[in-house]
């Protein structure tokens, strides 16, 4: 009986390493024609480049090389989400060329070499910049485009504030002020809703996680597994829809054809060993961005989903409204809770079309 259940598991354990071989050829799809070839002047790559002294990966897609570049910098801080963009499609390759840049410590970027002291938001403000360079230089372009979304959104902006007439415009998905305070509201909505429901045992688990007035009870909340779980299952994490962690990042990241097997290895690795240890983890809680950057000196678009608790809607409208930008739009998305270009990619799309490209912001929030 011993040996029939050994010889059980270890086929069950064969077959999930063959499927996870699968779906890790580490392969970036391309655009191709109707005759099945390469489509005329597109580009689908894998590539690194030593960015900051270090190596670093990306992933650069585009219908068409001539379009204007965007820079696509991930949240997590160095958490990379191209599983999801791989999974949803929202487009903007039609319209850009786009760099899916993966940061220092995180995802392609991974290294155990990587001094730790150097995981800050000055250095990945400086990476973010000399990124931007090498693009320019690669694609002839005098600006860029610059999307951050989410815990990437602290130094993508501090990257324009200090480098602006690098960048056409800045595009804050999920724009972080104060997280700290974000936080806070967030976890009061935790608890009244568990309250509500009479769900106790979550209101326990929670609880042990109580938010002092210190900055090391935030982190220690923040890194917690309590507050995804309950995020996504009340529908304020990373999309609205999206009630299970495991359903909606873990399997994904396992089944993304991008990345090789050890590619996908190194994200997790990154994410529970690496990334928890970095400066940056405890400066998300002290960071004042309002009071940081009060001006910009381009054209600033900042988009957020209504139910949005993980990053607050509500603080980054604030900010938004006392900003100093030549032109500003802010764009509420009514079905979407943290992630927009995910949860409603054509309405991303038809902004980015209609007013980032004109420099108009006709379809923003009244």
């Amino acid at each position: 009986m011993l040996t029939l259940l050994l010889s059980i598991i270890l086929g069950c354990a064969l077959i999930i390493v063959c499927i996870l071989f699968y779906y890790s050829p580490g392969k970036i799809e391309p655009f191709l024609d109707n005759n099945g070839k390469a489509l005329a002047n597109s580009i689908s790559e894998k590539t690194f480049v030593t960015i900051g002294g270090i190596r670093q990966g990306m992933i650069i897609r585009s219908k068409n090389i001539h379009n204007p570049v965007l820079l696509y910098v991930h949240g997590g801080p160095a958490f990379p989400n191209y599983f999801l963009i791989e999974k949803y499609t929202p487009g903007l390759e039609e319209h850009f060329t786009v760099c899916y840049w993966e940061q220092r410590g995180g995802g392609l970027s991974y290294s155990p070499d990587i001094p730790i002291e150097t995981m800050t938001f000055e250095q990945l403000t400086s990476d973010a910049i000399e990124v931007t360079n090498y693009l320019r230089q690669r694609f002839g372009k005098d600006k860029i485009y610059l999307m951050a979304l989410s815990g990437g959104t602290p130094f993508a902006i501090q990257a324009v504030a200090k480098a602006p007439q690098l960048y056409n415009a800045y595009i804050g998905m999920a724009q972080i002020t104060r997280q700290s305070e974000s936080e806070r509201i967030c976890y009061k909505y935790m608890v009244e809703r568990y309250t509500v429901t009479g769900n106790s045992e979550a209101l326990a688990e929670l609880k042990k996680y109580p938010l002092l007035n210190t900055d090391t009870s935030f982190v220690s909340f923040y890194k917690s597994f309590i507050r995804d779980k309950d995020m996504h299952e009340l529908g304020i994490g990373t999309m609205r829809n999206m009630k299970s962690v495991f359903k909606g990042v873990f399997i994904p990241v396992w089944t993304c054809k991008a990345y090789t097997l050890k590619e996908k290895i190194n994200i997790w690795v990154s994410k529970f060993k690496f990334v928890k240890k970095a400066r940056f983890i405890d400066e998300l809680f002290i960071i004042d961005i309002p009071t940081k950057v009060p001006k910009l000196d381009v054209p600033v678009y900042f988009l957020s989903g209504k139910y949005d608790l993980t990053v607050n809607i509500d603080l980054s409208k604030a900010y938004l409204e006392k900003l100093q930008a030549p032109i500003k739009g802010f764009y509420t998305f009514v079905n979407s809770a943290h992630s927009p270009l995910f949860e409603e990619s054509q309405r991303v799309k038809e902004i980015f079309v209609n007013d980032i490209l004109k420099g108009k912001t006709n379809l923003a929030d009244n």
